[in-house]
């Protein structure tokens, strides 16, 4: 049944499921057994078969499988950084000496999303290390940790994807480098192209738009609203009934020895052994040339992050350890309570992304991505409207999937094919409406990674981001929508990402008309 209308069921079904149950390792489990069962033919050895595999495979896929499990042991990491940094008082220290800096709940968020942006290397590392820095700062002037995962998830795929010296710029600019030496009308070379696309990835600009307003402006709707009027009302930041991942369950003895410093040099440890490693191996992988297109395109992301991870790790707990000789209730023995407890603390974002991990497998194996991009293809469509129909196919592709990489992977070279023989004016547009797409439905899906890094990093729960970053997202993918249909008619830049701002600008006017919440900062 691969690459068929039924390929689509597992997919709806996970998303469903989560929607209406909010307990996401059951919808994510209902999805695998029913891609297991589709993929087998509803054989149950053979599903059964196919279900371990799918598991397994996150571990071991014809060899030890690095990039997963380095994903993973960073993210335990991490939990023990954030174990240490609490444990020797860093955060709270951090929180104190930033307060007579940052004296407003506006500069709280701006420096999130100011973080988000300048962090664009990478989406998971953006997706961890803002939150590790922001969320004292935001906990303090009581943002709710719903939003705070919301300015992540904002500024970790939607930046990255229009950055040429990212992971994800690198693997973009090969891609394209692909489908321009298979056309002559386009002159220019796969990076001149990637950075005309920019400014034509109209989802990131009203994306970024949307949460410079919201951060500037207390503008909330929907279910964020609700969360936002909590934590401002009552101080609140999270539903404490609901799992959250990343946050330390363990009672460490509270004491007035952290510094600054406690916190902040695992972190800029971590951004630096994480940036040198990514330079490191990817001038070893491009054959030892120094070129900087090269380096990012060859990097090894996972073997950074667990590079960095460590020296993030390793410094904490010896900023700890140093504080035993005058801090009365430091001792040996919390260094194994608080390994073990940032070790449980990111135990149900793990789960979470293998689950999503083991979907994807069979997703992939059932050609869902493949069988959406078949059906347009073989549509008889005007190519006026081809940049619109891509991108909202896109974003349909990686909301099912819960991949954006895998959904552009496809995609690209598909409308490089179509607009190269039909339209070759706007084969770039249409390639950016295929990334804004990705990004749009990566952002939206509940078994998306960068969606799970997201609320782990933020310490929300995973389903409270998804719902309340939703709204956000899809106002975004509407004015995008309206830019690509434009684009789409008149071939014009200026015209379409002139009719984005003036829309984007309505839209402001209209929520400025907003009453603003109020509650003791």
């Amino acid at each position: 049944m691969e690459n068929t209308i039924f390929s689509i069921l597992p997919p709806i079904i996970a998303i469903v499921m989560v929607l209406l149950t909010r307990r996401v390792l059951l919808s994510l489990g209902a999805g695998i057994v029913a891609a297991a069962l589709i993929l087998t033919a509803f054989s149950p050895v053979e599903a059964l078969r196919e279900l371990v595999n799918s598991f397994a495979i996150t571990f071991w896929d014809e060899g030890f499988n690095a990039y997963n499990v380095f994903i993973i042991l960073f993210l335990l990491l991490l939990g023990v950084i954030t174990a240490f940094v609490s444990l020797s008082g860093g955060s709270r220290a951090f929180a104190d000496w930033a307060s007579k800096r940052i004296k407003t709940r506006r500069g709280a968020k701006m420096l999130t999303v100011f973080l988000g942006i300048l962090i664009f290397i990478d989406d998971y590392f953006n997706a961890l290390a803002v939150g590790q820095v922001a969320r004292p700062i935001t906990d303090r002037y009581k943002v709710s940790r719903a939003k705070l995962a919301y300015f992540i998830d904002s500024t970790a795929a939607p930046v990255c994807v229009v950055s040429p010296v990212s992971s994800w710029g690198a693997a973009i600019i090969g891609i394209v480098a692909t489908i321009l030496a298979g056309q002559t009308y386009i002159t220019m070379s796969a990076i001149e192209a990637f950075l005309w696309m920019a400014p034509m990835n109209f989802y990131v600009v009203a994306t970024m738009a949307i949460v410079i307003f919201v951060a500037i402006r207390d503008v909330d709707f929907g279910a964020m609203k609700k969360h936002e009027t909590l934590a401002m009302t009552t101080g609140e930041l999270f539903d404490a009934n609901k799992t959250i991942p990343g946050e330390m369950k363990e009672d460490f003895p509270a004491h007035n020895h952290g510094r600054v410093m406690d916190l902040l040099l695992p972190i800029l440890l971590l951004v630096a052994g994480t940036v040198s490693a990514m330079i490191w191996t990817g001038y070893q992988n491009a054959g030892q040339v120094f070129d900087i297109w090269l380096i990012f395109e060859n990097t090894d992301v996972p073997v950074s992050l667990l590079t960095g991870g460590l020296l993030g790790a390793i410094t904490s707990i010896v900023l700890y350890a140093m504080q035993m000789g005058y801090n009365e209730t430091a001792s040996g023995s919390w260094i194994g309570k608080g390994i073990w407890a940032g070790i449980k603390s990111m135990m149900g974002a793990v789960l979470i992304l293998v689950f999503a991990w083991s979907l994807t497998y069979l997703i992939d194996a059932l050609q869902t991505g493949q069988y959406l991009a078949d059906v347009v293809a073989a549509g008889n469509i005007p190519t006026a409207i081809l940049p619109v129909l891509l991108f909202i196919l896109a974003g349909v592709m990686a909301f099912a999937t819960g991949t954006s990489w895998g959904s552009f992977g496809i995609l690209l070279p598909i409308a490089g094919k179509i607009m190269s023989q039909a339209e070759p004016e706007l084969l770039l547009p249409t390639l950016a409406a295929v990334l804004a797409g990705a990004v749009f439905g990566d952002h939206c899906s509940p078994i998306s990674d960068t969606t799970i890094l997201s609320s782990t990093g933020a310490g929300s729960n995973h389903i409270d981001h998804v719902i309340t970053q939703l709204p956000y997202a899809v106002t975004a993918a509407v004015i995008a929508a309206i830019g690509y249909i434009v684009i789409g008619i008149t071939g014009s830049l200026i015209l379409s990402l002139g009719t984005v701002v003036i829309v984007l600008a309505i839209l402001f006017v209209v929520w400025s008309k907003q009453k603003p919440i109020t509650g003791k900062h």
